[in-house]
């Protein structure tokens, strides 16, 4: 059964208080792959061998043999709900809408990027590139809520904790890696978030107008806000370290964190607060598959600066991980996009032309036009048919 459309939440951490009722599973005579269990508890299918001694299949008392290992730590599943997932795998996810697999040029679907990319065909993907929405910043239309696998319903970035954001972003991690082909890369677009109470925006322009002074809202006016108080740790005004916890996790659950990249922006909106320095920059996350991915350093110096070469005037001939790059001026209707260039250089890095490409948030479509100039295939998802309208307009006009 598909969820509701939800309502726009508001967004007031509490962090559970659960107890591991252990000895539910002791009769339990089920058994798990290595393979399955290492992502989910965040543990090598060599160390998951060490500790319990078995080659290929686990047991439930297995499972909570690594589940008491220092080593131990969440991956997409909270500690208390692992091995009822491992039960209930098989059957959790029946319903699938088919994709278009191979287009000959592109095509773009709308849905939950999780559905959609259980259809589509085992390390078929050279390249997935996306900017995905950030935790509690942003109110997006066509919202729909996704059944996540540690029990949350929600909408992807309204999660209740930055925690839950992680999880779901690293079951889609999961996902993703897939599809991916066994050379290929994965470059996840991410910015961090303060636990600090704010009104969630509707759009880049709505928050800019705030900071300059001209919204006129009060608090209550808005649809939607982010508390602050209610977390297990995390305390007013501080840091969260999303993008540093999806990089440890990804590794966890089996994927090569390459890089974490520094997208230096030459302008941004200000910050009005006087207790720290304001934020200039994202990251993006490089991850793959294998240690040896495919990847090309010459389109840096040969691909025009719009399409993800060197920024010339800011940037130097060495490829590093600080990344230069225009930000968006958020037109075409969608008000968070990341500038052409952003997925430009990420595909020219590490695609060939005629490679697949995957963008799973592809938004108004940007990276699909990158993905074009660069010969590749493209497939976009997207859960608004707002957006996935605009995105569609964009890329028939590139083929006229």
């Amino acid at each position: 059964m598909k969820p509701s459309q939800p309502s726009v939440p508001d967004i007031k951490p509490r962090t559970p208080v659960v107890n591991f009722d252990r000895e539910q599973f002791d009769s339990t005579h089920r058994v798990f792959a290595v393979e399955q269990v290492a992502p989910i508890v965040g543990m090598s299918p060599a160390f998951v061998r060490r500790v319990t001694g078995q080659a290929d299949l686990l047991s439930p008392r297995d499972v909570l043999a690594l589940l008491d290992q220092d080593a131990f730590r969440e991956t997409y599943i909270p500690r208390s709900r692992i091995l009822s997932f491992l039960q209930n795998d098989a059957t959790r996810r029946s319903e699938q809408v088919v994709v278009a697999p191979n287009p000959e040029t592109w095509d773009v679907r709308l849905g939950n990027a999780l559905d959609l990319a259980a259809a589509i065909p085992t390390s078929s993907v050279q390249c997935v590139v996306t900017s995905t929405p950030y935790w509690g910043m942003r109110v997006y239309e066509d919202m729909q809520s996704v059944v996540w696998a540690d029990g949350d319903v929600c909408p992807y970035g309204h999660e209740q904790t930055p925690e839950g954001f992680v999880r779901h972003t690293v079951e889609m991690l999961v996902a993703m890696s897939r599809v991916l082909t066994d050379d290929g890369s994965i470059w996840w677009n991410v910015m961090d978030t303060f636990m600090t109470r704010t009104q969630i925006r509707g759009n880049a322009a709505e928050a800019l107008r705030a900071m300059q002074g001209k919204d006129s809202k009060r608090w209550h006016d808005h649809a939607s806000r982010r508390y602050s108080a209610g977390h297990a740790f995390l305390k007013d005004g501080e840091q969260c370290l999303i993008p540093q916890m999806i990089a440890e996790r990804a590794s966890r659950a089996g994927l090569y964190v390459k890089t974490v990249i520094t997208w230096a922006k030459r302008s941004s909106m200000p910050e009005p607060q006087n207790s720290r320095v304001s934020r200039n920059l994202e990251y993006v996350l490089h991850l793959a598959k294998q240690r040896t991915p495919k990847f090309f350093r010459e389109p840096y110096l040969d691909t025009p600066a719009e399409f993800g070469g060197r920024n010339n005037g800011w940037e130097t001939e060495k490829l590093s991980d600080v990344w230069t790059l225009n930000t968006s001026v958020g037109g075409k209707g969608h008000g968070a996009q990341f500038p052409v260039a952003l997925p430009g250089r990420c595909i020219a890095l590490t695609t060939e032309p005629g490679d697949l490409v995957l963008d799973p948030f592809v938004g108004s479509g940007t990276s699909g036009i990158a993905a074009l100039h660069h010969q590749c295939r493209f497939i976009g998802i997207d859960a608004s048919q707002t957006y996935l309208a605009i995105a569609k307009e964009r890329l028939t006009d590139l083929d006229r």
